[in-house]
Formats: C-alpha cells, sequence, structure tokens
C-alpha cells in the first residue's frame, strides 16, 4: 500500500493531492464497470441464444452487479488514495450510503424474480383465464407493495445515517406531540391505499383486464399499481383511480366471475307489428353472427304506450365488447328488416278526421220546413 501512494506521489506529485485521491477512485470505479462488461459479454456467449432465462437474469440483475462491483473498487482504492481525513471521512460516509442503496436495490430484484417466475405458468393470454387474472393482480399488487416498503426502509436507513436526522428521526417517533400528528395526517392516504392494495389483491374485488363501469366511463383494468388503478376506457384514454376507491365505493365489475355477458336492445313499434315475425328474423340474425355465443336469444313485449309498443332483445356474448358489437349489430338488421319488409310495423300517428260540425241554423231549418208543411 505504501509502494502504490508512493508510486502516486511520485508520477503525479505537481497536482492537489485531493485531486489525485479522487482520480484514484475514479479510475477504480471505472475498471470495475470495464470488468463487468466484459464478464457479462462472455457469460451470454457461453449461455447462447437458447438460455433466454438465464439472459433475462443477467439482464435484471446487471444494475445491481455493476453498483456491487463499483463499491467493492471503491473498497479496494479507498485506503490506497491520498486524501484528508474530512475527504476520506464524506467518501466512507457515500460508500455506506451506496451499501443500503446496494441492499435495497438487490431486495427489489430478487422480489421481481421471484414474481417473473412465478407468473412464468401463466404467460398466455389472460383474457379468459380467470385463474391466471387472480394470480397475476394478486402477485403484482403484493410485488409492488414490497417494493414500496423496501425503498421506505432503505430510505429510512439511509437518512439515520446523518447525525442530525437521526436525531430528529428518534425525537419524532419518541413523541406524541402535535408533529407526530402532523405527519400521521400527511401519511394517511398513502397508508390508505397501501392497504387498500393488499385488501384487493386478497378479496380480488378487480382484476387486471377486468371490465368495469367508474365514474359513468365504461373500460378494462389495465395496471394495479402500489397506490392507484389504471382504467383503460374504451376511446384509449386513460383513467386513473385510488386503490381505496374500490374498497369504499361501488363500482360494477362485468367480468367478476365469468367474461360473458348479456345484452338488450330495445325497439318501439305499430300496434300492427307482427312480434312472432320479428322474434324469428331476430333468432335468424344472432345464428348467423360471429359474436354470439349461442347461449340467450329472447325478444319480449316489455312496455306499451298510446303511440308504440317496446321491444326488448336479449342476446349474450363472450365478452363486453363482443356485446356491444352484437347489439350494434342486431339494432341494425331488425330496423332494415322493419323498413324493407314490415313497414306496417314502423310507429306512425294516427287520427280520427271527423266532418265539420254543422252550424246551428242548418240543424233548425229542416225543422222549420217540415212545421210549414203541415200547416
Amino acid at each position: 500500500m505504501e509502494t502504490v501512494q508512493n508510486v502516486l506521489q511520485r508520477t503525479f506529485g505537481f497536482l492537489p493531492e485531493w485531486f489525485i485521491g479522487l482520480a484514484f477512485v475514479c479510475l477504480a470505479i471505472v475498471c470495475a464497470l470495464v470488468t463487468h462488461r466484459i464478464a457479462v459479454a462472455l457469460a451470454k456467449r457461453a449461455i447462447g441464444p437458447k438460455r433466454s432465462i438465464a439472459i433475462v437474469i443477467l439482464d435484471t440483475t446487471a444494475g445491481p452487479i455493476r453498483l456491487a462491483l463499483c463499491l467493492a473498487a471503491v473498497a479496494f482504492a479507498l485506503p490506497l488514495a491520498p486524501l484528508s481525513d474530512e475527504l476520506r471521512v464524506a467518501l466512507t460516509h457515500l460508500f455506506a450510503v451506496a451499501s443500503i442503496a446496494l441492499v435495497g436495490w438487490i431486495s427489489i430484484r430478487a422480489v421481481d424474480l421471484a414474481a417473473g417466475r412465478y407468473l412464468l405458468r401463466f404467460r398466455d393470454e389472460i383474457g379468459e383465464n380467470f385463474l391466471a387474472r387472480k394470480h397475476v393482480t394478486q402477485v403484482r399488487v403484493f410485488k409492488r407493495v414490497i417494493d414500496t416498503l423496501i425503498i421506505v426502509v432503505a430510505i429510512s436507513t439511509a437518512l439515520m445515517t446523518f447525525d442530525s436526522v437521526r436525531q430528529y428521526g428518534v425525537s419524532l417517533f419518541a413523541s406524541a406531540g402535535a408533529a407526530g400528528l402532523v405527519v400521521g395526517l400527511a401519511a394517511r392516504p398513502l397508508l390508505s391505499n397501501l392497504i387498500a392494495g393488499v385488501q384487493i389483491a386478497i378479496t380480488q374485488p378487480i382484476r387486471i383486464e377486468d371490465a368495469v363501469i367508474i365514474e359513468n366511463e365504461w373500460g378494462w383494468v389495465e395496471d394495479i399499481a402500489s397506490t392507484y388503478v389504471v382504467i383503460r376506457l374504451w376511446d384509449w384514454r386513460r383513467m386513473v383511480v385510488p386503490l381505496s376507491y374500490f374498497i369504499e365505493r361501488p363500482f360494477q365489475n362485468w367480468t367478476r366471475d365469468a367474461a360473458s355477458l348479456i345484452g338488450s336492445v330495445m325497439l318501439h313499434v305499430d300496434y300492427a307489428a307482427d312480434v312472432p315475425r320479428i322474434r324469428k328474423r331476430l333468432e335468424e340474425v344472432v345464428r348467423e353472427s360471429r359474436l354470439w355465443d349461442g347461449a340467450v336469444v329472447n325478444l319480449q313485449v316489455v312496455d306499451t304506450n298510446s303511440r308504440t309498443m317496446e321491444l326488448r332483445a336479449l342476446v349474450s356474448a363472450r365478452n363486453a365488447p363482443q356485446a356491444w358489437d352484437l347489439r350494434c349489430e342486431i339494432r341494425e338488421k331488425l330496423v332494415a328488416f322493419l323498413q324493407k319488409d314490415m313497414r306496417e310495423a314502423l310507429p306512425r300517428e294516427r287520427a280520427d278526421i271527423s266532418p265539420p260540425y254543422p252550424r246551428y241554423d242548418d240543424l233548425l231549418r229542416p225543422a222549420d220546413a217540415a212545421l210549414g208543411a203541415r200547416n
């Protein structure tokens, strides 16, 4: 160690001592990064393209491994670098904070790898697979909750390495005064959403790709984060909803137990309409459609008024988008059928037009004539 220091002093003696020390530490970090790059390239060449899982693991752990190698290089170079005591203490403190960050990073990557390994069995399309959607939702929610907790613990541990922050944190947690109350109230939304996430993962009121109606908006559950849910609306907009919403307020879930749905089509027809004939046409339309799942088709007179009868056609489809398209298709074809083959069934106005009421003089004139003839 003394030999290395003497060589550095003789070679770069004209530079400031602190600059030489920092340059030596930076050089060690660069060597660590180059070593990692070469090692990863050799490992990928040895593994080959067929072992995709190993390649994914290498790519996922590349960041923590680079940081670990850099910390190892700094730990080796720091005692050799000609630094002042103050700068050495500062770098040592930074090394400790980076080590805490490394532990947190490794923990998050371990959780990600475990979750990804578990979800490999559900790699197929999960639109109709309710068991897969259940497990994917639970794993994603729990993973994000655990990641959040790891980040909070890592940041808290790193901050506690600073004397001023450690003293403030100890006094804050030890006291039950107004400051603790304010912090608790400020953290309530975050904690309530985290707890709601755990409840959602266990009770499963929503799952990934569930069709839901929230605030009169219809869409699919695209993502469930640690504190919010992203709803992909039918027109490609995104609605971001807090997790606590799904615990505290009512909403519609169209695919809670099954994806198939029954859709309705309402028609207003004249009283002269031949309902059995319209019902037969409805059955022909749904049998010709690729959207019908073959389960439900029905036509009923559900209401009447002074002018028309109200018909309701019920049809079923495999999922919500197909149910919507099937309803539109049936409505269009039934209207075309009424226009072309049953025009008497179209709504129309009726009126009874009587002859004009005769005047009073005209009513008396025949009576007067009869009276005169009699006299």
